[in-house]
């Protein structure tokens, strides 16, 4: 095929570009050509491992996430029905290869109830596998969420993506004003804002993780690294209900 291209100051190829619905009233969207040739619009796309929508939500990345998730799982299956290894050790597996592929790029992630849940389900389905079922009374039983949530001292998946927000909203507050980063945190939207309750922000959640943790002018503590890092190893533990 013949790749065609057009000059503004630099080549664009028209078949590799492509550019997001940004806009609450779809009807009134329109298309972009340019020399006869319509660009093409989407409304999902993968940027860097992370999908990336116009609806600016994340549940087809978490769905996408626990595939991978459970992907990894299959994978070292014989090791997690292995009697030969013991738990603590299929425990790290979990820890340092099936976490990490779930929990890529959570720092701005939004944890609403449903995506909670999910994540909580996945979870316990592997700590079911890694520590089994419970002898009590003449029979075996199921170990319950909160068995399986003290056995790994309470750092469980959801924890884990708090601390994480927490480590990068830190590094992000003590980044200098003229990172671009930065800047884009800071600003404020110049339109007005449509009617209805406004989305809930990750900054939003962010601020409730510090009200949960009790921690008083977190703007000033953020400056100092040893203390702000207490503070995410403090958050990988606390308890739900808190």
């Amino acid at each position: 095929m013949k790749t065609e291209s057009i000059k503004y100051g630099l080549t664009v190829n028209v078949h590799k570009t492509k550019y997001p619905e940004c806009s609450r009233r779809q009807d009134q969207l329109k298309a972009i050509n340019t020399e006869n040739k319509e660009i093409e619009q989407f409304r999902s796309f993968k940027y860097l491992g992370s999908t990336v929508n116009t609806d600016s939500t994340i549940e087809e990345e978490i769905k996408e996430r626990i595939a991978l998730g459970n992907k990894a799982l299959f994978a070292n299956k014989k090791i997690f029905q292995s009697k030969l290894i013991s738990q603590n050790a299929k425990l790290k597996l979990y820890f340092t290869v099936i976490r990490p592929a779930v929990t890529c790029a959570c720092e701005t992630w939004i944890l609403k109830e449903t995506i909670t849940n999910i994540l909580m389900v996945f979870e316990r389905k592997i700590l079911g596998k890694i520590f089994g079922p419970t002898y009590g009374n003449g029979s075996w039983r199921i170990k319950t969420n909160e068995e399986l949530d003290k056995l790994i001292k309470r750092e469980n998946i959801i924890n884990f993506a708090r601390a994480q927000r927490l480590g990068w909203c830190g590094h992000i507050e003590r980044m200098q004003d003229t990172r671009m980063v930065k800047a884009i945190h800071a600003s404020k939207p110049i339109s007005k804002r449509p009617k209805g309750r406004p989305k809930i922000r990750c900054e939003d959640d962010v601020k409730k993780d510090i009200q949960r943790l009790k921690v008083p002018n977190w703007k000033t503590l953020v400056q100092e690294r040893g203390r702000w890092k207490e503070v995410v190893g403090k958050g990988k533990t606390v308890p739900q209900e808190l």
